[in-house]
């Protein structure tokens, strides 16, 4: 049995996850699915910041474009932390393709920065 925190909105259902699955505690359906998922197949979106030359600030910020299974973040700030870009960069830009070989996980830019 283990008990978790839902994160889905801003309740914070106390959950009970059973061995069979049973979630108990959820105010709403999202509750259920992600105590499933968190139980089974957790998974991260990883925030983080890339050395970028050329721009009027030294990092950019990141993130993946859809969360990672929880076992590959350290393997993912690894890729991250090896790389540096040029600007310009734009929102949405991809800095990453495939992190950690996730087929369709890309770590992508998430502010703009131009080129000075």
């Amino acid at each position: 049995m283990r008990e978790l925190i839902c994160i889905c909105c801003p309740r914070g259902c106390r959950l009970t996850v059973d061995d069979e699955l049973n979630v108990t505690g959820n105010f709403c359906p999202r509750g259920i699915a992600y105590g499933k998922s968190e139980v089974t197949n957790p998974t991260r979106v990883v925030t983080s910041t890339v050395r970028i030359n050329g721009s009027d600030l030294a990092m950019c910020p990141v993130k993946t474009s859809e969360p990672i299974k929880k076992g590959n973040i350290f393997k993912c700030m690894e890729e991250i932390n090896k790389i540096q870009i040029e600007a310009p960069v734009h929102i949405g830009d991809v800095i990453i393709h495939n992190v950690c070989g996730e087929e369709g996980i890309d770590v992508i830019a998430t502010r703009n920065m131009e080129k000075i």
